[in-house]
């Protein structure tokens, strides 16, 4: 009795190991979608959003039809300066990267949190479309009033404020410097060369 359950058991994990083997090289598409934001402060006081998608293709056949759309930028609080927030591509192959980005103006101050882009594509044994998210955003700091956080910036500030007037006394301070110097210290030094 004992040696037939165990041949049932063995028998049953062959199946199932021949059953997910078979799924695990099925020829389908697997997206993936890397959704990255960066915050460029311009000159001006504004601020801008870059954002990148990179989409990959890990699978083993061609996805078609790929569209990527991002609708979690709100009008209200950003203005598209440059590219679009979807894209359209005929076909991404196995193995294959798709990339797109563009360009916000921020019109509002406080911390944005980005929702997922929805990459929608094709697999031609399926009649239904297929849906892949990008990964998240951390929140973004619109707008913030960030002290500078690298010593060069601090510098610069500090060199651009301060630059003149530290020169100016720098100055003062060399002529005072060199007119106080007593002569006495300068001819026993140069006596002392003659020798």
């Amino acid at each position: 009795m004992a040696i037939a359950l165990a041949k049932l058991l063995i028998s049953a994990m062959a199946i199932f190991m021949l059953v997910s083997a078979s799924f695990a090289t099925s020829e389908v598409p697997f997206i993936v979608v890397h959704k990255k934001a960066t915050l460029n402060r311009l000159k001006s006081g504004a601020e801008r959003v870059s954002v990148s998608y990179d989409i990959y293709n890990q699978g083993s056949s061609t996805a078609y039809d790929v569209t990527l759309t991002d609708n979690s930028w709100d009008k209200a609080t950003f203005e598209v300066v440059n590219g679009n927030t979807s894209k359209s591509w005929e076909r991404l192959d196995a193995g294959g990267i798709l990339s797109h980005s563009f360009e916000l103006e921020a019109k509002v101050k406080g911390v944005f949190y980005g929702a997922p882009a929805v990459v929608t594509f094709r697999i031609p044994t399926k009649p239904a479309l297929q849906e892949a998210y990008s990964t998240p955003l951390l929140p973004l700091d619109i707008l913030a009033d960030k002290p500078p956080t690298k010593i060069l910036d601090v510098a610069k500030r500090l060199l651009a404020k301060y630059g003149s007037l530290v020169s100016v006394i720098s100055m003062v301070v060399l002529f005072i410097y060199l007119v106080a110097t007593p002569k006495s210290n300068v001819s026993k030094a140069s006596s002392k060369k003659k020798r």
